[in-house]
Parts: structure tokens; sequence; C-alpha cells
């Protein structure tokens, strides 16, 4: 099968790409990521996929970062994640499914379900609404029982690592999340 394989990373790239590969279908990988803030985060993550695929013959298309569009669909939904995840799985699998649709692909998959943080049903569910509206398929897979070689590999490989998942609103969440840990550590060093 000719497969466009929506990349979010390049550590999230190396499972879910060879067990496709592994399977007999045709993989290209899409770089759809408006969601990612700041643009510099952006290139940092688009730079380090694109190191990783030229050095491994992989064909990357890197999309429009069309940040206006994201904010648009995101709009509203700042202090609901679970909304505004599915809002921006939308946004990013819906130009990727348009573009599998016009370079020819049967079938569009995505590296987002390989991480443990995502919630699969909500990936799915945005998959295959915009893969139908594009005339496509979507691919369901669940690659979560790979991340811990996907993490491994890609330490062992020097590739950059981010903490968050990309958007403004995670990046906050999510150093809230550290502080709050590590609050508790804290906590707990002083009750020893």
């Amino acid at each position: 099968m000719k497969l466009l394989l929506h990349a979010c990373c390049g550590p999230c790239l190396l499972e879910p790409y060879d067990a496709l590969v592994a399977d007999g279908n045709e993989v290209r990988v899409a770089y759809a990521n408006p969601n990612i803030h700041p643009r510099a985060e952006y290139e940092r993550r688009r730079d380090t996929l694109l190191e990783y695929a030229g050095a491994q013959g992989i064909e990357v298309d890197e999309l429009a970062y069309d940040t206006d569009a994201w904010d648009k669909a995101v709009g509203g939904l700042e202090n609901d994640p679970a909304r505004r995840c599915r809002a921006c799985f939308r946004v990013r699998l819906g130009a990727a499914a348009r573009h599998a649709a016009e370079i020819g692909c049967d079938a569009v998959a995505t590296t987002l379900t390989v991480s443990p943080y995502q919630d699969p049903e909500a990936i799915r569910e945005a998959g295959e609404e915009v893969c139908a509206a594009a005339g496509v398929s979507f691919l369901v897979t669940d690659f979560r029982d790979r991340y811990p070689a996907a993490t491994r590999r890609s330490r062992d490989l020097g590739m950059y690592r981010q903490n968050y998942c990309g958007c403004r609103y995670s990046e906050a969440e999510s150093a809230a999340a550290r502080e709050r840990r590590q609050a508790a550590k804290r906590s707990k060093g002083t009750e020893a």
C-alpha cells in the first residue's frame, strides 16, 4: 500500500516507520505540524526529523506551517485539553490526508500513536474523519508498545527530544506538571 505517514518529530518516526515498512507498505513521510510553538521549536523538530530521514533515504514532505489555521481550529479550547487535542489532530491529519490524496497515496497513518501521552481513540476518530473527507483511508495503528524502543533508539542516535507535545498550551501545561513533580520531590525530601 502507498502510505503517507504523518510524523510529529524524529524520535517518534523511528519505530512506526520501521513497522509500517516491515508490513510491506511503501511509506512516504509528511511533516505537518502547525501546532508546534514557537517557530524555533518547530524548526528544531523538523531538522531532527530531516537529518535522520536524509541519512536513511526516507522521503519527507514538509507541509505548510499554517499557525493561523491551527489557532482558528483550537480557538476557545485553550482550557479543554481533550477537545483542543482532537481539534489539533484534525488540523494536522487533515493536511496530511489532503496531501496524500494529491500525491496518490492510498492511506494515512501517524506517528502520534507511539506516544503513551496521546489519546489513540481521539487520533483514530480524527484520522478517520479527515481521511474520509479527503478520499483516502486512515490506517489505524497503536505503536505505544514501541515507545520504549523509540526512546532508547532516539537517545542512542543523539536526537533532540522535546519535553512537551508542541503547542503553546501543552508547553505551559508540561511546565506546570514538572513544577508540581519537583515540588512533591522537595516536599518528600523535607519530610525525611
